[in-house]
This record gives C-alpha cells, structure tokens and sequence, in this order.
C-alpha cells in the first residue's frame, strides 16, 4: 500500500472499472460462494459507495482476493471476506494490535494487524465470520491469519488466530505481541 493510495481513499474511474471488472469476474467463477445474489445489485451497491471500493482495491492489492460470501438483509449490506487460498501475502508478519507493537522492545514488526485492517477500513475476521469462511472452500492450508479477538482474552494479553490442518479449523491463541512470516490476517467489509 502505497502512503498516496491510504490517504486519498478514492479510485480514478480507470481504477473502479479495473476493480470492479475483476470483483465481477471473481463473482462468476466463485458461484458457491454466495448463491442467489445477483452480481448487478452488488455492483450498484459498491458504485454508490466510493470509498468501499476503495477499500476493496486495497484488500486486493495485497494479496486477499475479496469476494462476496453473503447478503445481510437486517441492514441491506452484501459482505465482502478475502477469499485467498492463503492469508493474504501483503498482510504478514504483523502483531495484533497497537498495543502489542508498542511492547516490543527489539525486532518490532512493521505494523499490526488491527492498524493495518484500519487504515485499509476493513474489520479483521471474527471467529464466527472465519468458521463461516472455512465453510466455503479450503483456506489457510500452509498459513494462519490472526482474528478479532475477544476483549476478556486480550485484556489477558493474548490474541487469537485460526488455519486449517488435517481437514479441520483449529482456533488457537498466542500473544498478541507475536508475529510470524506465515501469520496474516483477513478482513470482512460490508457494502
């Protein structure tokens, strides 16, 4: 991400065609992932919302993949998760949060992945949503991807994160101060 791209926050017509053409073409190969919701009211959804595509170009950008994975009709929102087979590249070796980064004293990582999500304008995954996400498909093979975790655990100091081993999904905790080259994280966004 570049610190022009995060500051800004709009895309130039050319940049909303280019996504929105490849966010069509993921909708289309990805049918099981979100039947019966039509690809024309999601994308006058997302044309009306500039700054969600937006947010969307930068979940892709770095290596997530979003695509649809389900409609909300309480609030009329369509939900984006990053559907990468693998937590997303552009999103590794990241802490949990700003308060975990700031406890570091040595090899701090370059951000955390509530900062991150943040500046993106994403929510990370929460357990439920990730359990859901592993429902559609196989992810999380080789890597991990941190999750939003629940006040009582990180008041504790801890963090949790998920990835599938041996046909299951594992939700495991660490603290939240850790990071590792195979540990992202992925976002939800609602449009």
């Amino acid at each position: 991400m570049s610190k022009n791209a995060t500051t800004k926050k709009k895309l130039s017509a050319e940049e909303q065609k280019k996504i929105l053409s490849l966010l069509k073409a993921r909708f289309e190969k990805n049918t099981n992932r979100h039947k019966g919701l039509d690809w024309g009211k999601v994308q006058t959804k997302l044309e009306a919302e500039p700054a969600k595509l937006w947010s969307l170009d930068q979940m892709e950008a770095s290596g997530g993949e979003p695509d649809v994975v389900g409609f909300d009709k309480k609030t009329d929102e369509y939900i984006f998760f990053d559907c990468s087979p693998e937590s997303p590249a552009g999103r590794r070796s990241y802490c949990y949060d700003q308060e975990a980064l700031e406890s570091r004293k040595a090899n701090k990582p370059a951000d955390s992945a509530m900062n991150a999500a943040a500046e993106m304008g994403i929510e990370l995954l929460t357990e439920e949503e990730y359990q859901t996400l592993q429902l559609l498909g196989k992810f999380d093979l080789k890597t991990s991807s941190w999750l939003r975790t629940p006040t009582p655990v990180r008041k504790l100091g801890g963090a949790i994160f998920g990835d599938q081993r041996f046909d299951r999904v594992f939700i495991y905790h660490n603290g939240a101060e850790s990071y590792y080259a195979a540990r992202g994280f992925r976002g939800s966004l609602r449009v």
